[in-house]
This record gives structure tokens, C-alpha cells and sequence, in this order.
């Protein structure tokens, strides 16, 4: 065994320097590592600033840098800096220039995961040491678990042939209905798994009730549902979902209790609700929530999050819409990750505060947040509609059927009622308010058994 061997075995210093160097160099390998990749992993700061200001460039901008966009953010940034690691930064970017060839390039790249989760663990077990003197035995073994899972992927991918059939059957999406017949007509059965959903509505119209309302009928479906509230009291969500359920005004829940609990234990699914401050939580941070969850046997079939815009960026920027649009991103993958849908909403720009119809440009912030999205709808509700108790639907975004889609609703936020009207069909709002008019006088009836019928 050389010695050039030897030093690349204990991802010494030449080691680290390749592996930056091919960061640079090859975009997909780039790709693939800074999915793993903390920079902190690197044990030479010059790295450290090198590699920083490479993702940082590919965060901000969604392109990967070339020599001289590099070059030049390099000498930019060197301003704030030492003289020595100015010196050493340049020294590397100038060893990069005048290198043709990589040697062991291939090998640097195939030992690149093992390289970061030997990082990894270094730090874990550093970590654990200080956990010794505190007797935390099962956060050690936590650490030292987490560590371990670094760029394990047992999913080999998508056979094309030999998984052909699995293409055509329902539990390839296994979609969960929204309650809206209409919506999962369009949609194929409702939001499948690794699937992100996203309502759009101003302020005030009712994003949280409709999120409320696609929990509930996943509930009443048997599914588990983790609804992460970032405005609201989980008390309140709770009181939501009561109303929603149990067809119980929310202003009569107090004095109809035994009711709603009759109700509401009928319901086959589990519903968690957890409540996080206003960016005092993000997407990590439901993650962590989720895992801990699982070690209770408790697999979310539905993730809510009410709602995305609320979330704290895990790694902010200079600019919030790369933030929000990070966010969006990182919800997409939790879909992924655990598999299931996962819905959201976003606040609308001023532009639709009072819109017939409300489209993706009235999306607050940043446009390009809802790209990742699997469904985008929007609830529009101008104040005569408020007072009429209806609003129109728009099917924005629809990766498994047709989009630009506009049906008219029902809503009664009074009790959490809203329902999809077909767009052909002779079913008005008149016929639906009647109908929910019955059903209030149903409730009073039960409520007051002296009234006559």
C-alpha cells in the first residue's frame, strides 16, 4: 500500500482538497454529494470557505458555478477574511487552475459518502463523549444511529420492465380523497403519496378550514394525520376539526360536547396536532417530530402543514423568496421521504384580496415556490360572496389531469361545511345552502327536543 493510498484512506488532506476540487468540477457529482454534504466535514477552513461559497452560489442562483463565476465570488469574499486564509483559498483556487487532470478522481467520488459519514460519526461519538458525563445513554445511541444512516438508500430505483404493471395500479399513487368529488374526478382519486398540495387563498378566506376539512376526510377515511398548526392554537385546530366532523356550529361546540365526543369517536383515523410559533419551527424540525412519532408506531398517511410560508428556512439566504421557495422544496421531499401527501397553503398578494379568481401570479413572495407542487388550487371569496356563503374554486395546477378548472362552492365556515359544486350540473349554490339549512334545523331539533316538527 503507497502512502498516496494510505493519506486517501484517512481522508487526510489531499483527499479533502480532490474532493472539493471535483465539487467544481462535475456538476453531477456536485448534485449527488450536497445532498449529504455539510461543510463542516471538511477539516481545513480554506475548504470550508471554498465549499461554502460554492453552494451558497447554487442555492441562491439554481446553477451550478463555472470557473470563472467562481473565481470571481472567490476574490469578492476574500475581502473578509484573514490574510492567511486569504492567501490559502487563493493558493487552492490557483492549484485548481493549473491542474489538467485529477488523479484517483473516481475513487475520491465512490468513497465520498463514506468520507461524510465518517464525519459524521466523528462528531457524533465527539458529541457523545460530552453526553457520558450527563448519563444520556439514550440520546447517545440516538447520535450514534443518526450517524450511521447517512447515505443509506436501499431503494435501488424504478425497474421500467419488471415493475411495469405496478405502474397501472392504484397503490402506485394510492391517493387519498379530498372529500370533493369534483377535485378527485380531475385528480385522479385525490393528493397521492410523495405528493404536495397547495391551497392559495388571501387572508381571512379560509386557507386553515379548507387544510381543516381535507384532515378530517382523511380521518374519516381511517388514516393517521399530523397536522402542524403555525398560526393557530392547537386547541383551536382541534375545535376545527370537531366543528367539521361532528356537523356542530363552532359557536355551539361548548354546550354540545357529548355530542361532538359521540361523534368524533367514531371517527376510524388519528389525528396528532402540534402546535410550532410563528418561524420558530421548520421543515428539520418536523422531521424530527415525525421520527419521533414512528418510535411510538405512529406513521403518518397525511402530513398538514398550516402553514409553508410560516415555516423557518434551515438554511436562510439573503433573500426570502430563495427561502420560501427552499421551504417549498424541502416540504416536497418530507412527501418523499415518508411517503405520503402532503398539503400546505400559501397567502396570496394583494392582487387577490377581492379576484373573481385567483391565479398562481397572486402567490405572495416568490412565484417559483409552487413549481414543486403537485396541486395547486385557489380559493377565491370577494366580500359578496362571504355574505352569500360561497366562492369559486381554480384548479391552478394539476400534474394527474387538467388544470385551469374553475368550480363554484359552498362555504360556511360556521361549521366547517364546504362543498364543490359541478361545473354542468343543475346544483346551485341555492340548492346547497337549503340543504345545509336542513341540516342546521336537523342539529336544533336534537339540540332543543321541545321544538315541533
Amino acid at each position: 500500500m503507497n502512502k498516496q493510498t494510505e493519506t486517501f484512506q484517512r481522508f487526510g488532506k489531499a483527499f479533502q482538497e480532490k474532493f472539493c476540487h471535483i465539487m467544481l468540477s462535475d456538476r453531477p457529482f456536485c448534485d449527488q454529494v450536497a445532498e449529504v454534504l455539510d461543510v463542516e466535514f471538511l477539516d481545513y477552513e480554506y475548504l470550508r470557505v471554498f465549499a461554502n461559497i460554492l453552494i451558497q452560489h447554487r442555492t441562491k442562483y439554481k446553477v451550478h458555478p463555472s470557473y470563472e463565476i467562481m473565481e470571481s465570488r472567490i476574490r469578492t469574499e476574500c475581502n473578509n477574511y484573514t490574510k492567511a486564509l486569504k492567501e490559502q483559498l487563493l493558493q487552492f483556487f490557483a492549484s485548481i487552475l493549473s491542474t489538467d487532470r485529477i488523479d484517483n478522481s473516481q475513487y475520491i467520488k465512490d468513497s465520498s459518502i463514506d468520507f461524510c459519514r465518517k464525519q459524521v460519526l466523528k462528531g457524533a461519538m465527539m458529541k457523545s463523549v460530552k453526553l457520558i458525563k450527563s448519563s444520556s445513554f439514550d440520546e447517545i445511541s440516538s447520535v450514534i444511529e443518526e450517524a450511521l444512516k447517512l447515505g443509506t438508500d436501499n431503494n435501488f430505483g424504478h425497474d421500467f420492465i419488471k415493475d411495469f404493471e405496478e405502474r397501472y395500479t392504484i397503490t402506485a399513487r394510492d391517493p387519498i380523497s379530498t372529500g370533493f368529488e369534483r377535485i378527485d374526478e380531475i385528480c385522479k382519486g385525490g393528493l397521492g403519496k410523495s405528493e404536495l398540495g397547495v391551497v392559495i387563498a388571501p387572508t381571512g378566506a379560509g386557507k386553515s378550514m379548507v387544510l381543516v376539512h381535507l384532515g378530517a376526510e382523511a380521518l374519516k377515511q381511517g388514516k393517521t394525520v399530523v397536522h402542524y398548526t403555525m398560526e393557530l392554537q392547537d386547541t383551536v385546530v382541534g375545535n376545527r376539526y370537531d366543528s367539521c366532523i361532528s356537523g356542530v356550529p363552532l359557536s355551539d361546540l361548548f354546550h354540545n360536547k357529548q355530542q361532538v365526543l359521540y361523534k368524533i369517536k367514531d371517527i376510524p383515523g388519528q389525528l396528532i396536532i402540534k402546535e410550532y410559533p410563528t418561524k420558530s419551527a421548520s421543515t428539520e424540525t418536523i422531521k424530527q417530530h415525525i421520527e419521533r412519532l414512528k418510535k411510538r408506531n405512529i406513521e403518518p398517511d397525511m402530513i398538514i402543514v398550516d402553514y409553508a410560508d410560516l415555516l423557518r428556512p434551515v438554511r436562510s439566504t439573503a433573500e426570502k423568496r430563495f427561502d420560501l421557495e427552499n421551504t417549498y422544496e424541502e416540504l416536497r421531499a418530507i412527501a418523499q421521504i415518508y411517503k405520503c401527501p402532503v398539503w400546505t397553503a400559501s397567502q396570496t398578494n394583494r392582487s387577490g384580496l377581492n379576484a373573481e379568481v385567483i391565479t398562481m401570479e397572486a402567490i405572495s413572495e416568490a412565484f417559483n415556490k409552487c413549481f414543486v407542487a403537485d396541486f395547486i388550487c385557489s380559493l377565491s371569496r370577494t366580500v359578496q360572496d362571504k355574505q352569500a356563503n360561497k366562492g369559486r374554486i381554480f384548479i391552478a395546477k394539476n400534474r394527474n389531469g387538467p388544470d385551469g378548472l374553475i368550480f363554484p362552492a359552498f362555504v360556511d365556515w360556521s361549521n366547517v361545511n364546504m362543498k364543490v359544486l359541478n361545473r354542468d350540473s343543475g346544483e346551485s349554490i341555492a340548492d346547497v345552502i337549503k340543504d345545509s339549512d336542513r341540516n342546521t334545523l336537523d342539529f336544533l331539533k336534537d339540540k332543543y327536543k321541545n321544538i315541533k316538527k
